[in-house]
């Protein structure tokens, strides 16, 4: 079994998210002695924006690649295999001006890639990465209604792991912590005690 975790937050020591997704890697490695745990910081260790070269080497196919998409090809791969390589993803994705981190939007658009993670089938997109299990660790300033005018963090991970073929998402949440640090504290014990179940 391997487990994939991943996280985005910028904030260091002060992350949230961060705090949740060492207790679900903590948790599961607990759970599964067997598993091998993969770590991705996005901030540490930055995948750059996609450009003509990196999404060319992404999306088309190597035959078709030039030489520089040949040689980005890869690198870029290597992220979309060491996805679908794992059993369960553990994604750390704090809401950041109502939506994701860009460093966890150029992690997702490496995994977007046609006839390998979807299809498309009698003119309906047909998702191809199912069969793994994936928890997102949701940090929020705030409190915002799921798919509501200023959400677009949560409603974006559903849909594009949705798209690929991973309708399940599993969301472990901190919200509010920007009211002030009894409720901080109180929301990263709220959510240990379902990470406890997980």
């Amino acid at each position: 079994m391997q487990i994939l975790r991943i996280d985005s937050a910028t904030t260091g020591a002060n992350s949230v998210s961060r705090v949740l997704t060492q207790a679900i890697a903590d948790h599961l490695t607990a759970k599964h002695p067997e598993a091998t745990l993969i770590e991705r910081d996005l901030v540490s260790d930055p995948l750059a924006h996609i450009d003509s070269i990196t999404t060319g080497a992404i999306r088309m196919p190597q035959d078709s690649h030039d030489e520089a998409m040949a040689a980005a090809f890869p690198a870029e791969r290597a992220v979309l295999d060491e996805f679908l390589a794992s059993d369960i993803v553990i994604v750390g994705a704090p809401m950041y001006n109502f939506t994701i981190p860009s460093q966890l939007k150029a992690w997702l658009d490496r995994l977007g890639v046609p006839g390998v993670t979807f299809t498309y089938k009698d003119g309906a997109p047909q998702g191809l990465a199912g069969g793994r299990r994936v928890i997102i660790a949701s940090s929020r300033g705030g409190a915002y209604e799921i798919g509501g005018a200023a959400e677009h963090q949560e409603t974006l991970l559903r849909d594009f792991f949705a798209f690929i073929g991973i309708p399940d998402l599993e969301f472990v949440r901190a919200e509010k912590i920007g009211f002030g640090p009894d409720v901080r504290d109180q929301a990263i014990a709220d959510a240990k005690e379902l990470i406890a179940q997980l």
